[in-house]
């Protein structure tokens, strides 16, 4: 009797699973397979083929894959190389608090490169991938200007706080919200346009907005203070650093894949204006498969005349921790990086550098997305990196990003599942 098994059947989406299989013959070649459905109803797959070893098992985190969608020893290869059926889906759990992930995991006997009704079904089971851990309640912000969502851990706290930021698609993003939440941060996941009534595009950046975030998460009963930490990607990024330069409050920083740079979109803060430099949108290049690349967009921030944009990190008066994927295709982030750091003190910063990565470095079980649709642009958008080297620079920022937060802010405590 094939029996496959993941361990523990329900977890985070960022916490490693075991996926063994049972019950084979000796050197059986099998191929294991693993989908999902998103909210949408798109579909996620990832297939590997094993040869099972002399006692009739597969065991991923022993045994090597020979090949399918990544080949070698990756315990969780079927999780981290997912890729949709569908071009340019990127896979984001929106509903973080409903409902997991089902990944569906299932055995066929022999070589089995598109699933029919001739393959032969050994075994199957489902797990779970949850996005909050229990007890971690999600409360809707809509106090004042500020618009989002608050995940606070289980129990009365104080917490350590966090705001979380995504980049240029606007709206709400929560997922790396509840898994910070999970580990025992208070963190408002903040939008700053395109969702409820904020400005549907993005004109200007506010600064008070954000500083009105930080203030309104900072007096909540269950938060502990006195300072914050902010984590922002992309565009996220160049707001996180520009609200460690301006708020004191902000006492830790994570930048990921960022800029250093306003770009688009001025900058205003109790009446100081920082202009931004405009994006040359003639340079960008169309990809074989019709999807935009923007890396050349970006006008050299070296350029003296590009002086005025940039974000005064030297006024940093926290901490900063600088996460680079150096295959990141949206923008050139690790000379960003260089040259914020370069003016910066050298004890106010951790660079952390990943070549092969691309530009959305997320949590660990969010497969590399490196060309997705993106709301608002015409064409599919170039993101880069390299499967592999994506997947072991998430896992390791993810842990860097956790102990940053922990060391600045103070301990936080982990949920369990």
């Amino acid at each position: 009797m094939v029996e496959v098994t993941v361990t523990p059947q329900s977890s985070l989406a960022d916490r490693a699973v075991q996926v063994v299989v049972r019950g084979l013959s000796p050197s059986q070649l099998v191929t294991l397979r693993a989908w999902l459905t998103d909210e949408h109803g798109e579909r996620f797959q990832a297939r590997a083929f094993y040869r099972a070893d002399e006692a009739g098992e597969v065991d991923a985190a022993q045994h090597a894959a020979l090949g399918g969608n990544y080949a070698g020893v990756w315990p969780m290869g079927l999780f981290w190389f997912l890729q949709p059926d569908s071009l340019f889906r990127r896979l984001v759990k929106r509903d973080v608090a409903g409902s997991p992930f089902l990944v569906h995991l299932e055995v066929f006997d022999g070589l089995c490169l598109v699933t029919g009704p001739q393959d032969k079904l050994l075994a199957s089971c489902t797990a779970e991938r949850w996005y909050v851990g229990p007890g971690v309640q999600r409360v809707p912000i809509r106090e004042g200007r500020v618009r989002g969502a608050l995940l606070l851990p289980p129990g009365p706290g104080p917490f350590p706080a966090v705001i979380d930021l995504f980049g240029g698609a606007g709206g709400l993003i929560e997922f790396r919200a509840g898994l910070l939440a999970s580990r025992g941060f208070a963190v408002l996941a903040l939008a700053f346009f395109a969702y409820d009534d904020l400005p549907r595009t993005l004109t200007q950046l506010d600064l008070e907005y954000f500083e009105e975030a930080a203030n309104l998460l900072l007096q909540h009963p269950k938060v502990r203070g006195p300072g914050l930490g902010v984590v922002g990607v992309s565009k996220g990024g160049e707001v996180a650093l520009a609200m460690a330069a301006f708020l004191p409050q902000v006492v830790a920083t994570v930048w990921i894949n960022g800029t250093a740079f306003l770009h688009g979109n001025p900058l205003t803060y109790k009446g100081l204006h920082i202009p931004p430099i405009p994006y040359y949108t003639e340079r960008m290049l169309f990809t074989e498969l019709g999807a935009m690349d923007n890396s050349a967009i970006f006008a050299d921030p070296r350029d003296p005349a590009c002086s005025a944009s940039a974000i005064p990190v030297e006024k940093i008066q926290g901490k900063v921790l600088f996460v680079v994927g150096e295959a990141d295709r949206s923008f050139n982030s690790k000379l960003f990086a260089q040259l914020a750091t370069a003016r910066m003190r050298q004890d106010a910063y951790r660079l952390l550098s990943y070549p092969g990565a691309g530009h959305l470095i997320e949590p660990p079980g969010s497969p590399l997305c490196s060309v997705s649709s993106l709301r608002g642009s015409p064409r599919p958008v170039v993101w880069g990196g390299e499967p592999q080297a994506h997947a072991k620079a998430q896992e390791h920022s993810w842990q860097e990003i956790i102990q940053f937060l922990e060391l600045h802010l103070g301990p936080a405590a982990s949920i369990k599942l």
